[in-house]
């Protein structure tokens, strides 16, 4: 019976979240959220909200990953703010980072600011798939942003962590991010110094000129010729500069 009701609310949480008051319609009303086993010949049960909830509360504390990661997905992402929020606090210290991280990405698709202190303390979870999902997240709200966070992905020891950090400042054009992505423009992976080129001539294009110049001597042979061709391409003409600076256009 668990599991044939775990199947229900996993398959009742379709592309609208479900209202907090009633998960189910009426059984005289058709609808895709109706579920059936193969020998039902009646109209299935019904479950109210505290149903459901104990049920994705018991599967957030399964020890088997597969699944708690399920309860996650199918059913707090659906939900409301006011019925995810509790059960989310407890699941991102979730020992599997997976988990943790596809918590806060279900916090940050309620689009609600109030989810910023919990992105802002996994900013340092020790795994780097789930800073890159608070780091995400944090650029969404980008209103809280406090550039002296941002400060602390300089150091971070994960290259495609401070990659995408070096990439979202240019995409969100956060202000005072220059010397940021000056020292990020020196980094020891040659793919995040790219990116922070992208930003800095995308933001600061006098300061992304004269990275673009020290680049050209740059220790790896593809940002040397990427430098070159940028450089090149800013003397031919003004119409091609702007589009071949956008971040991610090469």
């Amino acid at each position: 019976m668990t599991d044939r009701f775990r199947l229900i609310y996993l398959k009742s949480t379709g592309s609208e979240k479900i209202p907090p008051d009633q998960f189910f319609p009426p059984p005289d009303v058709e609808s895709p959220s109706r579920s059936f086993s193969c020998e039902d010949t009646q109209a299935p049960e019904t479950y109210t909200t505290k149903e459901i909830l104990k049920q994705a509360k018991a599967d957030l504390k399964h020890p088997d990953p597969n699944v708690r990661m399920p309860a996650v997905q199918f059913y707090l992402k659906k939900s409301h703010l006011s019925i995810t929020m509790p059960l989310l606090q407890e699941i991102l210290s979730d020992p599997d980072p997976g988990i943790r991280a596809e918590a806060l990405s279900s916090l940050t698709t309620f689009g609600n600011p109030i989810v910023s202190p919990f992105l802002k303390k996994h900013l340092r979870d020790p795994d780097p798939s789930v800073r890159l999902v608070a780091l995400k997240g944090m650029f969404r709200f980008k209103e809280k942003m406090d550039l002296n966070l941002l400060m602390q992905f300089l150091s971070d020891d994960s290259p495609r962590v401070r990659r995408k950090a070096a990439t979202l400042l240019g995409w969100h054009q956060i202000e005072g991010a220059l010397p940021i992505l000056t020292e990020m423009s020196k980094d020891g992976d040659s793919r995040v110094r790219r990116a922070a080129l992208f930003s800095l001539v995308t933001l600061y294009p006098e300061e992304g000129e004269r990275r673009l110049m020290e680049a050209m001597t740059d220790s790896d042979p593809d940002i040397r010729k990427w430098a070159k061709d940028q450089l090149n391409k800013r003397i031919d003409g003004p119409a091609t500069q702007r589009s071949d600076f956008l971040p991610g256009s090469s």
